[in-house]
Formats: C-alpha cells, sequence, structure tokens
C-alpha cells in the first residue's frame, strides 16, 4: 500500500487530513497526519510519528508531505522514517498544499511513484493562482 503522511506545525495537518476525508472518503486508512503543537518537546512528536507509522511494512511506500521543506516537523518525521529503514520506500515533499495532497491520494495507486511525484509538483505549482475580482460598477451618469 501507499501512505500520504502529513506533517506539521499547530494542527495544519490534522486540517489537511480532515478535509482530505471530507474530498476523498472517510476512513482511509492509506492518509495519517500528525503535528508538532506548541510546547511539544521534538522528543513527543518523534513519538507521534512512530505510533502513525506502526502499521506501515517493508513492502509499503510512503509519500510524505510537510508543511515546510526542511521545517522540524519533516525533518523529524524524515528521521524516524530512516530509524524505522523505511527511507529507501519514502518520497518527501515539502510544501504541501490541498490539491497537492487530494491529487496524491485519489492517484498514487494509478500511477508509479517517480511518475506520480512528477505530475503532483507540476499541478501544485500550478493551482497557486492570484485571483483580482473586477470591479464593474458603473458611476452613475451626471
Amino acid at each position: 500500500m501507499k501512505y500520504v503522511f502529513l506533517v506539521s506545525h499547530g494542527t495544519l495537518a490534522p486540517g489537511m487530513h480532515n478535509a482530505l476525508a471530507m474530498l476523498a472518503g472517510e476512513g482511509r486508512e492509506d492518509i495519517i497526519s500528525t503535528s508538532l503543537e506548541n510546547g511539544m518537546s521534538s522528543d513527543t512528536y518523534a513519538e507521534n510519528v512512530r505510533k502513525c507509522i506502526s502499521q506501515i511494512t517493508n513492502e509499503d511506500e510512503i509519500i510524505l508531505f510537510g508543511d515546510l521543506a526542511g521545517g522540524s516537523p519533516l525533518t523529524t518525521a524524515a528521521n524516524v522514517i530512516a530509524e524505522q529503514g523505511m527511507l529507501p520506500k519514502t518520497v518527501i515533499i515539502g510544501g504541501m498544499n490541498l490539491p497537492l495532497a487530494l491529487s496524491a491520494v485519489l492517484m498514487k495507486d494509478t500511477m508509479d511513484t517517480a511518475d506520480l511525484i512528477t505530475m503532483l509538483v507540476t499541478e501544485a505549482r500550478e493551482e497557486i493562482k492570484e485571483f483580482k475580482v473586477v470591479n464593474e460598477e458603473k458611476e452613475d451618469d451626471i
């Protein structure tokens, strides 16, 4: 199985997990998440990561998404995954957003992981857009 693992500062990852459940289906075992809460020790967070990946086997793959590339939640999760010997079957992406995570969940079982990652990164970049509101009110003619 391919797992989508979301990690973040604060409650971003659990919130994104909740949004993915709304969009991709409740009760999916292939989506896991944890977060580094304010005041939480790195040891406690690392233990939470261990609990999250405890059901993952050496035959499985992990697509690890973090809120910030190089941030503590992502680097700690990567270190724990490495300790468990799962790093060779893990792809790590920093800078997650909802379209990226949703596409990963929906497409992960239909594509080779390398092709999936290429598609996801391209798609995620394209989803970031500025919306400009055009004011079409016309001034009354005097």
